[in-house]
């Protein structure tokens, strides 16, 4: 705990002179009265009122010292905690292109993909985790992080409208993709460093092409899991049309050799997933990936803390003063 006006503490020793003052001086504050003898007195035995006589006194003392540090306002001071734990680092590189609405995945390619991304996230609390999402483009949505509950937001809030709004272009730019998450993983000193590539298409826009930027990769010693998403043949997609949607059947275009080639280059898997359980599969099978330690830290915010001390002031003013005008009430 931590105090921020500390001066106000030296007021405390005003409760140790008074203290001291009140053994000193007590017995000469109170009225006396002459008598010949007290022996009449000898034998009475003291009443439970003497033993509360100094009650007030220590209350009095208690009631001071608790304004004091509320005045000097304690705080739960800031803190960064350091650990270890076992994890690793982990970017996603997921498919946003509007293929990925189609329908041959329960409700649709990118409403799976991310809910079993959120799920697998959820299951690795220790791993660096970020995010990378491509089309026709390639952009780090999330960078690798330990906070997880912002990435799982982002996730939940994952559409594949972006390329309808304008905010980046359609179309397959695997190599972009993978070259951004690459820049992520580059300067990574963990152990293991592994891409997570997921589309349903074959590249066909970009400036990389995907052999290029998993070179690269295995260069920085970053292993790339491939998943080709998406069944075999046709897939019911929902084409947009003049007042509502209509629904047809595109063919399934993904590139398994390159996504194979690849995963070989650095020392991955290629992974096909025809349907929601199998994706689930895959990422359960991703999920037994080695660990290494990692060193995180955390942040703990400052707090007030003067609360208790004002009330514990409060609690001890209305004791003294219902004492003193009751059971110890004197006459005069």
């Amino acid at each position: 705990m931590t105090f921020a006006n500390p001066t106000y503490l030296f007021l405390l020793f005003l409760p140790v002179l008074y203290f001291i003052w009140y053994l000193l001086f007590h017995a000469h504050m109170h009225p006396k009265m002459r008598v010949s003898s007290t022996d009449a007195y000898r034998f009475l035995s003291h009443t439970w009122k003497h033993y509360l006589l100094h009650v007030p006194m220590l209350l009095r003392c208690l009631c001071f010292s608790a304004v004091v540090i509320a005045l000097a306002r304690p705080q739960t001071s800031n803190s960064w905690n350091q650990t270890d734990v076992e994890g690793i680092d982990i970017m996603l590189c997921m498919d946003v292109s509007t293929s990925m609405l189609a329908e041959d995945l329960t409700p649709n390619r990118v409403k799976a993909a991310r809910e079993v991304a959120v799920e697998f996230v959820s299951g690795r609390p220790n791993d660096n985790i970020g995010l990378t999402l491509f089309a026709g483009e390639a952009f780090t949505q999330c960078p690798m992080t330990t906070d997880h509950a912002v990435l799982i937001n982002m996730l939940q809030n994952l559409q594949v409208d972006m390329t309808a709004r304008g905010m980046i272009e359609d179309g397959t730019a695997i190599g972009m993709g993978l070259a951004s998450s690459v820049a992520r993983l580059k300067d990574s000193k963990a152990k293991s460093k592994v891409i997570i590539l997921l589309t349903d298409g074959s590249n066909n826009r970009g400036d990389i092409s995907p052999i290029t930027a998993a070179e690269i990769a295995k260069s920085f010693g970053i292993r790339v899991y491939t998943i080709g998403v998406g069944t075999n043949g046709l897939a019911r997609y929902p084409m947009p049309v003049a007042g509502g949607v209509q629904y047809v059947q595109l063919p399934v275009e993904i590139d398994s050799k390159t996504l194979q080639s690849i995963a070989g280059k650095t020392d991955g898997e290629f992974y096909r997933a025809q349907n929601t359980q199998a994706l689930y599969n895959v990422y359960k099978e991703i999920d037994q990936l080695e660990r290494t330690k990692l060193t995180t830290k955390k942040f703990s915010k400052r707090q007030e803390a003067f609360m208790p001390f004002t009330l514990l002031a409060l609690i001890a003013l209305a004791l003294e003063l219902l004492l003193q005008n009751t059971v110890l009430k004197r006459i005069p």
